[in-house]
Formats: C-alpha cells, structure tokens, sequence
C-alpha cells in the first residue's frame, strides 16, 4: 500500500496517537539506492562541518569564506523559498520563464532533493499535516515525552531515511508536465556538484591560491550546506512543536510560529502562518515578523519577473495541491 496516497479521517485518527501502522512499499534495488544517495547526500555536509571546525581552531578561514558562504547561502535559500515552495509548490504567484530557470537552479543546488520530488512532497506534507500520510510529522510516535523525541528526530531527518517514496505523478503532475522543470529536476546531480564546484573555483580565483580555493569550498559550500538543510529540517521539525498559534489551521495541524528561525529560513518559520494561508506570498503575517523571502518577491513584482502574486490571506485557506486520482 503506498502511504502517500491513503487519506485516514478524522475518525482513524484522534490526534494524540502514534499513527496507526501503515505498510511500507516493498524494499528494491531501487529504493536501496535511494536511501544511500540521500545517507551521503546528508552526511557529505556534516563532514564539511566537521572540517570546518577544525579549520577555524588552525585559523583557515577569510572574509573572502564568509562572503561567499552568505552570498551561496541566499541565492540557494531563496531558490528553495521562493522558487520550490511559495512559487511552485504553493503558485503563490507565476515566474517568468528566465526568472523561473535561475530559481529553481537555485533550490535545485540546495542539496535538498530535485525540484518535482520537494514539491511532490511538500504537497503531500500539506495534504495530511500532522496526521496519518504526513511524511515528516513529529506526531507520527504519539504525544507522550517519548513519543514527541523520536518524533522530533523522524521529522529533522528520520524521514529521509525511509523507504516511503512520494509520488511526483500523482503529487505534482503539473511539474512533471513541464518541459522546464523537468530537465531541471534531472540535472539535479549536476547542479548539486556546481553548488560545490563554485565556491572552490571562486575562492582560487580570488585568492589566486590553491588552498583559498579548498577553505571557501568548505565553508561556502559543505558547511553552507549543511547548514541551510538543518534549517529546512528544522521547519519540518521544530515549528511544529515549539512557539505559538495564533492562526487557525485545520484539524490536528499543529504548525507554529518559531521567530528564532525567521531570519535564517527567510521567513518560512512563519509557519503557523503558513498553513492557515499556504497559498498566500507572505507567511509573516505579523507587524513584526520578518519575512525576507516575502520581500525579494515584492521587488521581484517591482522588476516585473513575477506577477499575479497572492498578498492576501483572505480565500486562501486550502493549500494549492494538484493530486492525481487514481
């Protein structure tokens, strides 16, 4: 039984149980691969960490890192933000066509999965938040102590490791009918070794050294990594645990508002906010909630790259998501 696409209602599930168990779909060559590509895919930035800590107690770091950590840091960040979630998973508002190229680019060199299989899932995670078909709830353990620790840890990065593929077919049929997004979704490989490749070649151009090459290939690029999926991670995790609600969501969605993440995620840890308007450009509904993503697609619209954009909560309740029947 394939668990992206059983819907269990109210009834299956009281919301404070550990989700009823569901069968995974049967273990392959296929799905073995899976696993181990996203095992390195998870584990390569966690060792450009270490290096880099290791690096900072000899001293090997520059501004010319820094520099380009935050410069790799933004434009990856805003592409998964921007261009994967609030654009193409939630049609917050339309792209251009050479606007639309460069962001998913962008997301795509995130090390966060292809385009059509983020968005698939993210759709899904909409479709079922918090209870039964969610594929990353902190709730799928229960709500005791125990229960919400396993949870949290399944929800961060647990879920990655398990053989419950999400269907891009059934998902987001939209994407894999578009020519555009497909080809860069399959280049997802490519773009993920640019993403490493850049950091070094600019950081041996500017410093015309070998060695400046490999310290801004570790901080700009492993330990941007890392960092940046750890706040993702972190979004699917910890905002649906800690901080508050002051929005209504549907039954047994529990997303939350976590301001320590709002600057760091560019406005996704609005999340409370985002559920109870997922289609609605800005999650940081606020006076006070700092939304960068919501402001790059407001000088966006300025420059004319995306139009028809969704500023208003108001009818946008339910998520924007394309499910095939069947």
């Amino acid at each position: 039984m394939d668990t992206s696409t059983t819907p269990l209602d109210k009834q299956t599930y009281d919301g404070k149980s550990a989700f009823p168990d569901i069968d995974s779909p049967a273990s392959s060559a296929e799905s073995t691969v899976r696993v181990a590509v996203t095992i390195a895919l998870v584990l390569a930035p966690v060792a450009g960490v270490v290096a880099a800590a290791v690096l900072l107690w000899e001293r090997a770091f520059s501004i010319t890192d820094l520099v380009l950590a935050v410069i790799f840091y933004l434009v990856t960040g805003l592409g998964i933000a921007i261009g994967f979630h609030r654009g193409l998973t939630h049609r917050s508002f339309t792209m251009r066509g050479p606007f639309k190229l460069v962001l998913i680019s962008a997301g795509s060199m995130a090390f966060e999965g292809s385009v059509t299989d983020w968005v698939a899932t993210h759709r899904r995670h909409h479709a079922f938040t918090d209870r039964p078909g969610d594929p990353h709830s902190p709730y799928r353990y229960g709500t005791s102590l125990v229960g919400q620790i396993k949870g949290l840890f399944y929800a961060h990065v647990g879920w990655l490791l398990v053989n419950d593929p999400t269907s891009a077919a059934r998902y987001a049929p939209d994407l894999v009918a578009d020519r555009m997004v497909s080809r860069v979704s399959r280049a997802f490989p490519v773009l993920c070794v640019v993403s490493l490749a850049l950091p070094f070649a600019l950081g041996w151009a500017i410093t015309g050294s070998l060695f400046g090459g490999v310290t801004a290939f570790i901080w700009a690029g492993l330990a941007r990594v890392a960092l940046l999926q750890h706040v993702t991670w972190s979004v699917n995790s910890l905002c649906h645990v800690f901080g508050n609600r002051p929005y209504e969501t549907r039954a047994f969605d529990r997303a939350t508002n976590f301001w320590p993440l709002a600057f760091v995620s560019f406005g996704e840890s609005w999340h409370n906010g985002h559920h109870s308007a997922p289609s609605c450009a800005r999650h940081g509904r606020g006076r006070w909630q700092f939304d960068l993503a919501a402001e790059t697609i407001r000088g966006c619209e300025a420059l004319h790259w995306v139009s028809d954009v969704r500023w208003s909560a108001e009818g946008s309740r339910s998520s924007v998501v394309q499910v095939r029947s069947g």
